[in-house]
This record gives structure tokens, C-alpha cells and sequence, in this order.
């Protein structure tokens, strides 16, 4: 039973730091990486949130950067997209040196 307690707490201890580990990293590596131009990542969200093929025939890449910031700051239940878009402006805004 205490070889069981061990490894579980092992096991838990594990999982805070890589958990916080993931938190640190978006918010002082991954973020700050959006502030050459928060207001044009936010409009390319916008556009990848709110239309059915926001790509069209452009270049993949600045949607693909801007996918990231979806999952770096979710979404939240029932939000508002104008809500959410200024959410995370504010959250980009907040990480720039």
C-alpha cells in the first residue's frame, strides 16, 4: 500500500511540473512571439473562427501561426467571438516586453 502512495505521488509530482512547465512556456516564450503585430494575429483568429475557408487561396503559414494562439488561449464555453478577440489581444499585449 505505501509502494502504491509513493508512486502515485511520484507520479502527480511529475505531472504539476510538466504542467507548469507548459504554462511558463506559452506565456514567457510562446506569446511574446506575437507581438510584432498582436492586431494582425488577432484578425487571422478572427477570420479562422468565424469563416468556413478562411484561407482561400493565400499563403497557409500566418493562419497556421495564428491557429496556435487557439490553442495557447482557448476559447471559453459559450464566449463571445469579439469577447475572445480582445481576450487575447490583451493577453499578447500583456506577455511584450
Amino acid at each position: 500500500m505505501i509502494r502504491i502512495a509513493g508512486v502515485f505521488i511520484v507520479f502527480s509530482g511529475l505531472l504539476l511540473f510538466a504542467f507548469n512547465r507548459a504554462e511558463h512556456h506559452a506565456e514567457d516564450v510562446s506569446l511574446p512571439r506575437y507581438c510584432d503585430n498582436p492586431d494582425g494575429h488577432v484578425r487571422l483568429v478572427g477570420k479562422i473562427l468565424d469563416e468556413k475557408n478562411p484561407v482561400g487561396n493565400a499563403a497557409r503559414k500566418p493562419y497556421v501561426i495564428a491557429a496556435k494562439l487557439i490553442y495557447i488561449i482557448p476559447r471559453r464555453e459559450a464566449e463571445p467571438l469579439q469577447s475572445y478577440l480582445h481576450r487575447l489581444r490583451q493577453r499578447i499585449l500583456d506577455s511584450c516586453p
